[in-house]
């Protein structure tokens, strides 16, 4: 059995095919940063409990909302990670006290896939009445996403082949938010403003396809990501940055290699014809290394060096071989380059 197949089969897919969001649960938004920010700084005036539990490794539209209400009064617990940047269910357990208002932990690391124990963690929450929310934005369409247990769900539709500029938030039937934007009383009085019906309608299809085709994709991935990163190993010098043999998408693939900025090898790739990225996608060109690295435990230099690869539904193993080639070409002209200088 796959890693992909037995991870669905934990999460059991014929039952997540039964288990839907109630339409009246589904507040529609601009994406993840928006839901996101709703989530928590929606929720922040309303708990009287003012801990909040997140990882070391949050996409910015959590860690920065979260800044705020630190700087609001709310007490910060970040829980650590491991070399392969996965939580531990047991030390979230000890961290999850009575001063606990909030949980937020995405459920799939942008930059390296990891994969973390949301589902098990939620029931923890729900178990001591704590409220729990996931950044699903990565893991919706890669892998089965079931939201029994979890008060607050975050997607954004271009993850999964929608329209941009628009995403929904899962709202649990007794979790009460404050609005962010006022106006009219759109989606039950929770985000004012006209919703973007055509934009919707695209994410809906998108949705449905990706219901569709996850199984398939799902083994499809896997053999391109395990197949790149046995054609990469034979270039040389080159790390993992990621749960390789642990929970992870089946998709995405970080990795970088010794004498090479990641900075470098993804615009090497670009002129190669190979779309990869350096970092998060949404802090392309800051230059400043990788927060997630840097929590892996990774120096400041390792930590502006990953490059990520990641596959959709129009690639093929074919499209692996390329990528590889090009990789090895650029790697090898860069560090040549390096030679040369010294």
């Amino acid at each position: 059995m796959s890693q992909w197949r037995a991870y669905a089969s934990r999460l059991s897919l014929s039952d997540v095919n039964r288990r839907g969001a109630p339409p009246a649960g589904i507040v529609f938004t601009s994406g993840r940063t928006e839901s996101n920010n709703l989530s928590l700084l929606g929720r922040a005036p309303i708990l009287t409990r003012r801990s909040i539990i997140t990882t070391a490794i949050e996409h910015a539209s959590v860690r920065l909302p979260i800044e705020r209400m630190v700087e609001d009064g709310w007490t910060l617990r970040t829980l650590p990670v491991d070399g392969g940047g996965l939580v531990a269910l047991d030390e979230f357990r000890c961290v999850l006290d009575d001063q606990i208002g909030m949980v937020s932990v995405a459920w799939a690391n942008n930059e390296i896939g990891a994969l973390q124990p949301v589902w098990e963690m939620a029931q923890v929450c729900r178990s001591r009445g704590v409220r729990f929310h996931s950044d699903a934005a990565q893991a919706v369409g890669k892998i089965p996403v079931r939201i029994d247990g979890i008060d607050l769900l975050s997607m954004s539709a271009h993850k999964i082949g929608g329209p941009q500029g628009v995403g929904a938030l899962f709202v649990g039937r007794d979790i009460e938010l404050r609005p962010l934007q006022l106006g009219g009383g759109q989606e039950r009085g929770r985000r004012a403003g006209t919703e973007n019906v055509a934009a919707i309608v695209g994410m809906g299809e998108a949705c449905r396809l990706a219901r569709i085709e996850l199984a398939a994709c799902g083994e499809a991935w896997v053999a391109m990501r395990d197949r790149l990163w046995a054609r990469l190993q034979a270039v040389g010098g080159v790390r993992c940055n990621g749960p390789l043999a642990g929970p992870s998408l089946p998709n995405t693939l970080n990795v970088s290699f010794a004498g090479v900025r990641g900075e470098a090898l993804v615009a090497g790739l670009d002129l190669e014809g190979v779309a990869a990225s350096s970092g998060s996608a949404c802090a392309a060109g800051a230059g400043e290394p990788s927060h997630v690295l840097l929590a892996l435990g990774r120096s400041q230099d390792e930590a502006r060096d990953g490059v990520r690869f990641s596959f959709g539904v129009t690639n093929s193993l074919r499209d692996v071989e390329r990528i590889a080639e090009a990789t090895a070409k650029v790697v090898g002209r860069i560090r040549a380059t390096h030679r040369g200088v010294g």
